[in-house]
C-alpha cells in the first residue's frame, strides 16, 4: 500500500520556451510610468499649492528619472537574483521611494524613515510571498 511513496515524480515533457532576446514594451513603460507619477507627485508636494518654481520642477524631473532607472535596472536583473534577494530590492526601492515622498512633505527624518521602513517591509513580504508561491 505505500506503493505511491516510491514512484517517480512526474517531470516537464515540454521544453522552456528561451528567455526573449531584446526588450519588450512593458520592459522599459511601466519603469517609465511609475518614474512620470513619481516626479508629478513630488512636485506637486513641494508645490503645495503656491507658484510653480524652476526648483520644483527639476525636482519634478530629477527623482522621475531616477526613480524611472532604478526601476528599469531591477526589472532587468530581476531574474539573476535569488527569490529573497528579488523581493528585498523591491521592498528596498519601494520604501525608499515612499521615504522621500514622506520628507518632501515636512515630516521629520525618523518619520519619514519609519513610514518608509514599513512600507518596504510590507513590499518585501507582498514580493517575498509572490514569488515563493508561483516559482516551481
Amino acid at each position: 500500500m505505500a506503493t505511491h511513496a516510491t514512484m517517480p515524480m512526474r517531470r516537464r515533457t515540454r521544453a522552456r520556451t528561451p528567455a526573449r532576446q531584446g526588450h519588450s514594451a512593458l520592459a522599459w513603460a511601466v519603469p517609465l510610468a511609475l518614474g512620470v507619477i513619481l516626479g508629478f507627485w513630488a512636485f506637486f508636494i513641494k508645490r503645495d499649492g503656491g507658484a510653480t518654481t524652476g526648483g520644483q520642477i527639476w525636482l519634478g524631473v530629477v527623482s522621475g528619472v531616477v526613480f524611472a532607472a532604478l526601476c528599469y535596472a531591477l526589472v532587468r536583473i530581476r531574474w539573476a537574483l535569488p527569490r529573497e534577494m528579488r523581493a528585498t530590492a523591491f521592498g528596498v526601492l519601494t520604501g525608499v521611494a515612499v521615504g522621500f515622498l514622506s520628507s518632501l512633505h515636512g515630516r521629520s527624518v525618523l518619520t519619514s524613515a519609519a513610514i518608509g521602513l514599513a512600507v518596504g517591509a510590507g513590499m518585501l513580504c507582498t514580493m517575498f510571498y509572490a514569488y515563493y508561491t508561483r516559482e516551481e
